[in-house]
């Protein structure tokens, strides 16, 4: 366990008290880690906002620590803060995001729960190989999916295709790239018929990262687009998804940390 300041997440095992959290909620957006610790934690601690990749510390109301952590966008930045997390103890990681739906069925503001990825990384290929499966934890999905379901969320769970680029990885040609490679063309009806849920940019390497670090991992998102309709983020319906999933997340720690106890 590292008790020296880690380089890019600026913190160390030493910063985090004499109850560590062995638990953190995950964000791409600095934003939004902020938004959930000041919203639901209590006795919240700025830990560093190195490199824009903000953290806190906090309590939940069952009075168990936790963190609030930033991923950065994409599968590499993820990749580092990661291994870094790991380093300084945290042992449970849930990824809090936005994605794009490309099911008929799963509308904007719902959030989908992913069971497993479709990994097309780079930053993941340097983890495991290419068949190695990207799986999200059974027990801390679960626990998303009950809180979910208490909530009365409306929710769906199972497979996301997690790719590198915003763009044309997800076969978004209103862009400054307007062509896209031949492989990419109708990859998106391709994965439809294999009943993949959604479009996001990080989950893949995080899962493959859980199976060769030997944490926990999971991720739930907010759907901000319906791709089946349009290739643009819902922007009236966006704070509606990302706090749906925030609160699916928040719900699920708590339930998760007392039943360790």
């Amino acid at each position: 366990m590292n008790s020296k300041r880690l380089y890019h997440i600026g913190f160390g095992r030493d910063d985090l008290g004499l109850q560590p959290p062995t638990i953190a909620l995950l964000s791409g957006d600095p934003e939004r880690a902020q938004l959930i610790a000041q919203n639901y934690f209590q006795d919240v601690q700025l830990l560093s906002q190195s490199r824009g990749l903000n953290s806190y510390l906090g309590r939940l109301p069952n009075g168990h620590t936790i963190l609030s952590a930033t991923s950065g966008m994409g599968a590499p930045s993820l990749s580092i803060v990661v291994n870094e997390l790991v380093q300084v103890g945290i042992r449970q990681i849930i990824r809090i995001g936005t994605c794009g739906s490309i099911q008929d069925h799963v509308p904007v503001g719902s959030i989908v729960i992913s069971s497993g990825a479709l990994c097309r990384q780079g930053a993941a290929n340097d983890i495991a190989p290419v068949e190695y499966p990207a799986v999200a934890d059974p027990f801390l999905t679960v626990a998303l999916v009950k809180a979910a379901q208490e909530l009365d969320i409306e929710h769906y769970i199972g497979i996301t295709a997690s790719v590198d680029t915003f763009y044309e990885g997800q076969e978004r040609t209103d862009s400054a790239n307007p062509y896209l490679m031949r492989s990419l063309q109708g990859i998106t009806e391709e994965y439809r018929r294999l009943n993949v849920l959604n479009y996001e940019m990080e989950s893949g390497t995080l899962f493959k990262m859980a199976g060769v670090y030997k944490f926990a991992a999971a991720c739930v998102c907010g759907v901000v687009a319906q791709r089946m309709k349009s290739e643009n983020v819902i922007l009236e319906q966006k704070d509606v998804a990302v706090k749906n999933a925030i609160t699916v997340a928040v719900h699920a720690v708590e339930n998760f940390e007392g039943r360790k106890t």
